[in-house]
């Protein structure tokens, strides 16, 4: 067996086993109540660019993302034992990760993530509207160029979230309201009113 062929069985052997990993919660929560070292590596080399991505979002700051980040994986390793296996991983790291978000804000004496990004409120929070890209439009580098994303990059906070997680990550409407922490029904009108406005902001006004 020559020295590529070893190598090109080496990493495919890691990608089945990565997969495997990632499909399979019960195996995944057993490696986390064991705190595998080797699984989280699996794990933050998955997910990496989705939880990078989902922080951006809602920080609006590279700088905090990256902080997030960070935290967000020393979470997993020291409640790793908290997945039970019964949700998608990618839901329970996600809700992780926001929880994080907010109590960010909370201590700038926001009561909540809800607070600084829902249109309803009083002074909601709004990032700016400048020539440059928005956070999200720049981490998704591939989809630069896509009206769908900068139409995205238009809308509330909350129905961005929502969109996001839904379209992007592909989270069940019961798994995004366990990473919001909110009834389905708010999600379920959050989603309506998202798709609603979207289609608003696509150039033509039709989604």
């Amino acid at each position: 067996m020559s020295a590529s062929t070893s190598f090109f069985t080496a990493e495919m052997a890691t990608y089945l086993f990565s997969t495997q990993i990632a499909d399979d919660a019960k195996v995944l929560a057993r490696g986390l109540k064991q705190r595998d070292p080797e699984l989280l590596d699996l794990l933050i080399e998955q997910y990496q660019y989705r939880l990078f991505r989902y922080l951006f979002h809602l920080t609006a700051s590279r700088e905090k993302a990256e902080d997030f980040f960070q935290e967000t994986w020393i979470r997993v390793l020291e409640r790793g034992h908290q997945y039970d296996g019964k949700s998608k991983f990618e839901a329970w790291l996600f809700a992780i990760a926001r929880h994080l978000v907010i109590d960010w804000q909370r201590q700038k004496k926001v009561t909540s993530l809800d607070a600084l990004t829902d249109p309803e409120q009083s002074a909601p929070l709004q990032i700016p509207n400048t020539q440059e890209p928005s956070p999200l439009h720049q981490i998704l580098t591939k989809e630069q160029e896509s009206g769908m994303q900068a139409s995205l990059g238009q809308l509330a906070g909350i129905y961005r979230e929502v969109l996001l997680l839904r379209f992007h990550e592909d989270l069940q409407l019961d798994e995004i309201a366990a990473v919001l922490d909110a009834p389905i029904s708010t999600v379920k009108s959050r989603l309506y009113r998202g798709l609603e406005a979207l289609r608003a902001a696509l150039p033509g006004g039709q989604a």
